[in-house]
């Protein structure tokens, strides 16, 4: 009769709804899906909202800097900045520490895209955590930060298998 058990208990641990990789990637299809729609007027789109949230708040940052932080390529920056200059949502200017970088700024226009953005992206969040109540999505926005964390100091990290 235990074993039995065991048997039970094992499957119930393989079904897909309490597997941490199905859950990502449900989460993450149905969020891209309603995210894409929401930013879909930013050049840029979804990584446009990344970069002008990134600028929202606190130091202008580098490019370089910038790139790091929402984990974009550099050269990829460059073109997206670009972009975003041209519509008028940021500008550069040389870095007073580093005349050689160049820090991005947010500008008025572009702080007025964001809030419009977010709003909407704010509205398609809510539709997919309707089953959540606000105690548990906040708790879900924490904890899901904190992973994000983990997972971008390891895709970050030297690889040191290649020591």
């Amino acid at each position: 009769m235990p074993e039995k058990k065991k048997q039970h208990g094992e499957a119930a641990d393989l079904a897909l709804d309490t597997d941490l990789g199905w859950a990502i990637r449900m989460v993450s299809s149905a969020f891209r899906s309603v995210a894409t729609e929401s930013v879909a007027d930013l050049p840029g789109g979804a990584r446009a909202y990344l970069v002008l949230v990134a600028l929202a708040g606190g130091e202008p940052p580098s490019q370089l800097a910038l790139a790091k932080e929402v984990s974009l390529d550099r050269t990829v920056m460059t073109y997206l900045l670009d972009d975003l200059e041209a519509h008028g949502l940021v500008t550069r200017r040389p870095d007073p520490r580093d005349r050689r970088a160049r820090q991005v700024l947010i500008t008025d226009t572009g702080r007025t895209r964001l809030t419009e953005v977010r709003h909407s992206l704010a509205a398609a969040e809510a539709r997919l955590l309707t089953d959540l109540d606000d105690d548990d999505a906040s708790h879900l926005r924490t904890l899901l930060s904190r992973v994000a964390r983990t997972a971008q100091r390891e895709s970050t990290a030297p690889d040191e298998a290649a020591c």
